[in-house]
């Protein structure tokens, strides 16, 4: 299979479903903003190699994340290509994972800083990207009503990756630096 087909080359690429749009088309930027998340992920992933149960959770995120990639990239009209599905469950998924976490952390007092360890800057940099995804699916929403549990997938998505900063944060012994307004 050859990586380059040269049909791109003039701006314009293929949905699943064969329609052809604008490599700037909302759709695609949808999806490119979900890969470039799962990148990020992918990268939090080999910053904690050793923590087993948290790369256990990265990889199914990954996953979860390709199979919401291939949902975004289907043309309006539909495709007859089957396509895995995200479920409830996998949000639910996510809230355990959240509710896990967040049992041995101090409570929250005030917003933080985002860094104090490389690790807890690259899931702050995730979550950002997370609801860059999260705000142009909300657009495409707009336009193609079929996206509801995307929607909370990356919703719970940037709640996992915020809470999981501050995991890393306390487990690597970093410094949560709360933010403090002057006024």
């Amino acid at each position: 299979m050859k990586i380059y087909t040269k049909k791109g080359d003039q701006g314009q690429t293929s949905l699943i479903g064969g329609k052809r749009v604008a490599k700037n088309d909302i759709q695609i930027e949808a999806y490119g903003t979900v890969d470039e998340l799962n990148s990020w992920i992918g990268l939090i992933r080999d910053d904690n190699a050793e923590m087993v149960d948290l790369r256990t959770q990265l990889l199914e995120i990954q996953d979860r994340l390709f199979t919401i990639g291939s949902l975004l990239a289907v043309a309006e009209d539909g495709t007859k290509m089957q396509l895995p599905e995200l479920h409830a469950s996998d949000i639910s998924y996510l809230e355990n994972a959240i509710d896990s976490m967040n049992e041995n952390l101090a409570p929250m007092t005030s917003f933080v800083l985002p860094g104090g360890h490389v690790a807890v800057s690259h899931c702050h940099i995730a979550r950002c990207v997370c609801r860059r995804a999260e705000r142009l699916v909300v657009a495409l929403q707009q336009v193609q009503p079929k996206f509801d549990l995307v929607l909370q997938y990356l919703n719970r998505l940037s709640d996992y990756l915020f809470v999981l900063s501050r995991k890393l944060t306390s487990d690597l012994k970093a410094n949560e630096i709360p933010w403090k307004p002057r006024m």
